[in-house]
């Protein structure tokens, strides 16, 4: 859905009687007078415009050939951002591949385009195609002559630069962004590649003789295409094979969230500070699981990963036990029924999950390799103990149950409670 900006009001509109009626009624001098009353009154109070925004639709969609070990592969995720900041190697951090959900949307390139299926990653900035259809040049199209490579943990891609024409949608259409085309490409099965919007320091180093490429976003606000630099994203839990949302690109979509939004600063801790990085605590009921510190919100992992230490915490709290086959705690109905909420404070506002917002999908357990009648945790073992910069991630699991705005513009990151918030559904 598009809005677009209002005109500024005529004058008659300003005024309380329609213009033909003041011409009657007034000699000149006196509706002279009038008028300028009027456009003094315009000028002095200036006509707030609606911001322009736009969506894009997208579908989520379960790995239902089941993935071996979902905490390995989100694990290992997390292990190569750290390790990519840590190096300075900022976008050669990234695994958007290996993800029991993906989030997909259909994104034209080139003229007239053509249509390509692409992941869609918080945690990367390139955008790039030709994973498994190959890229099309069109009339649009220009070879850079600059070479782009990302090494995404468990992936990768190479190959060359070109600009081409990019439609998200009918009313975001992006001419001359920067796009990979892949000559080489490992681990993105049943894609053709990503749309990355992520930071866009992301893309330093990644594109030969560049600093760094504008993203999606950022092409499509400095166009003007959109007023405000803000991506706000919807989901609608996967407790289904597919699922869908709604990437909202200049603003917000109101009628996705309730209440109200509230924004927090993005974190100066390193190495979360490279991405979508916030500081915040977790707590099991009143039990403190983690003080606040820094981590990442990040599209492209699908579960809770929270510090080692932390993640003891949760352990002994709930009375999980560790399935080796999916990596996952692993609780009984009875269990279950006990469970506390978990509390995510970020900034001044408490983000709780319900008992059930904190298990997987019941229906979709064999989509990992689980039992279909046993209950999982969605919060796992980020790996390393708390302190290291980079200790919690918020992924797809936590984002299903809230709205969130990804704000360059102002440095923010904001959260809504939604209408799935206190789904029941798993």
């Amino acid at each position: 859905m598009a809005v677009t900006v209002s005109s500024l009001p005529p004058v008659c509109a300003v005024l309380s009687h329609p213009c033909q009626f003041l011409v009657t009624m007034f000699p000149s001098s006196a509706l002279l007078s009038l008028l300028l009353v009027a456009l003094s009154a315009v000028s002095a109070t200036p006509v707030k415009r609606e911001a322009k925004a736009a969506t894009l639709a997208f579908t989520a969609k379960v790995n239902a050939s089941g993935y071996a070990n979902i905490a390995e592969a989100d694990r290992a995720r997390a292990q190569s951002l750290r390790q990519g900041a840590t190096k300075g190697k900022r976008a050669a951090s990234i695994s958007a591949a290996n993800t029991a959900v993906t989030y997909t949307a259909s994104v034209g390139v080139g003229s007239p385009a053509t249509q390509y299926t692409l992941l869609i990653d918080t945690g990367s900035s390139n955008t790039w195609v030709g994973a498994s259809a190959k890229y099309t040049p069109t009339s649009s199209s220009k070879d850079t002559g600059n070479t782009v490579s990302v090494s995404y943990g468990s992936g990768s891609f190479s190959g060359e630069e070109y600009t081409d024409t990019v439609t998200l949608s009918s009313d975001l259409v992006i001419k001359g962004q920067s796009i990979g085309v892949a000559s080489t490409s490992t681990g993105f099965s049943g894609v053709d590649g990503i749309l990355g919007v992520g930071p866009v320091d992301l893309t330093s180093g990644t594109v030969s003789n560049t600093n760094t490429v504008p993203t999606v976003t950022d092409n499509l606000f400095s166009a003007g295409t959109i007023t405000d630099d803000v991506l706000g994203i919807f989901y609608v839990p996967a407790a289904a094979s597919d699922s869908t949302g709604e990437l909202t690109f200049g603003g917000t979509d109101s009628s996705k969230y309730t209440g109200s939004i509230g924004y927090v600063p993005l974190t100066s801790t390193s190495p979360a500070s490279e991405y979508w990085g916030i500081d915040q605590s977790i707590t099991y009921g009143s039990t403190s699981i983690l003080s606040s510190t820094a981590g990442i919100v990040d599209t492209g992992t699908t579960l809770i990963l929270i510090a080692s230490d932390a993640f003891s915490k949760y352990e002994s709290a709930t009375g999980g036990s560790m399935d080796q086959t999916t990596g996952l705690l692993k609780i009984s109905s009875a269990q279950y029924s006990a469970l506390s909420p978990l509390n995510f404070k970020i900034g001044g506002t408490t983000y709780a999950l319900s008992a059930n917002a904190q298990i997987w999908p019941r229906s979709l357990n064999t989509a990992l390799g689980g039992d279909a009648n046993s209950i999982y945790l969605v919060v796992s073992d980020i790996g390393t103990e708390s302190g290291s910069g980079l200790d919690f991630i918020n992924g797809y699991t936590f984002l299903e149950r809230f709205y969130s705005v990804f704000d360059t513009g102002n440095s923010q990151l904001g959260f809504a409670t939604t209408s799935h918030t206190d789904d029941t559904s798993n």
